[in-house]
């Protein structure tokens, strides 16, 4: 999660608001009371939890009793009521799971207001993050944020094989931490979907034009950019 993100949840928060973290196993937040993931609460925190992990001074308020174990697409009812919670942080995890739809209507039934945290699709449509291919190997989606909003498409294999469909290292190695995701903070509730596409190349608009149009945005930024600008609108140059 973003710090920034992290700190302004903290501040906004009173004493008394019930918070949920799903799926935060890796990382959890402190803050929350409850915890949904299918990890067990005695293997939590796979990453270094920033801030806990340096002596902060900040403690656990969830615990073993209050850290829900289950597979968070099962659709089943989560245990717990409509609005329960004052607040429901979910930090990168859609991204991996097989149905985030039910996940965001569980969240959305659960919860008064929340935030929401995913990767960029300039992350996700870029090569080497995380080997020789775009994006990330483990993630099942791509997303977009916006108007309240989230929906998510099916990453296509073919997004590692067609250059115009993803960015360089080069374009990766420069975006800001910020850059790399995107956030959803939401009150009341939220629309999401899965994006479906009828016709039999969904691909020759929606990943090109996504690349083609934010290099665009970005020819001014620098030779480079301008150069891969270039490149890839006119490949015979």
């Amino acid at each position: 999660m973003l710090p920034a993100s992290r700190q302004q949840i903290l501040d906004r928060l009173s004493d008394d608001a019930l918070v949920l973290d799903v799926g935060g196993w890796a990382d959890p937040l402190p803050r929350a009371d409850w915890v949904l993931d299918l990890m067990p609460h005695e293997s939590r925190g796979l990453y270094e939890r920033e801030g806990w992990v340096q002596g902060s001074g900040e403690t656990d308020r969830f615990s073993a009793d209050t850290w829900v174990q289950r597979d968070i697409c099962d659709r089943t009812p989560w245990p717990f009521g409509e609005d329960q919670f004052d607040f429901v942080v979910c930090s990168h995890t859609l991204e991996d799971v097989r149905d985030p739809v039910w996940v965001c209507s569980e969240i959305a039934r659960v919860g008064r207001a929340g935030y929401i945290e995913v990767p960029s699709r300039l992350e996700e449509q870029s090569w080497g993050v995380h080997g020789q291919f775009a994006g990330w190997s483990h993630h099942h989606w791509l997303i977009d944020l916006g108007n309240n909003r989230i929906d998510f498409t099916f990453k296509p294999h073919l997004l590692h094989s067609r250059p115009d469909c993803h960015f360089t290292a080069e374009f990766l190695a420069g975006l800001s931490d910020e850059e790399r995701v995107q956030t959803l903070w939401w009150e009341n509730s939220f629309g999401f979907g899965e994006r479906a596409f009828l016709d039999e190349h969904p691909e020759d608009a929606y990943l090109p034009d996504f690349v083609a149009a934010e290099l665009t945005r970005r020819r001014g930024v620098g030779g480079r950019v301008r150069a891969e600008l270039a490149r890839r609108l006119r490949p015979d140059v």
